[in-house]
């Protein structure tokens, strides 16, 4: 079973969300120490900012294909 797209708008950044919180809970030294790539805080901060620029840059593309074909 396939999740919808609201559905999975909605649950993406509270999971994202969830674990900022939960290495911000668990990390001594948060924000200083979230610039090494093998720490998890690292991840839970790059994945909040990925995820809405993915979603843009793929509207800009679909965007753009429909302009150009429709022109």
């Amino acid at each position: 079973m396939f999740l919808s797209l609201p559905t999975l708008t909605v649950l993406i950044p509270l999971v994202s969300l969830a674990g900022l919180f939960y290495s911000a809970s668990v990390e001594e030294n948060f924000p200083r120490d979230c610039t090494s790539t093998a720490s998890l805080c690292f991840y839970s901060l790059l994945l909040p900012i990925t995820i809405p620029v993915y979603v843009f840059f793929h509207l800009w593309t679909w965007m753009g294909i429909k302009l150009f074909r429709h022109n």
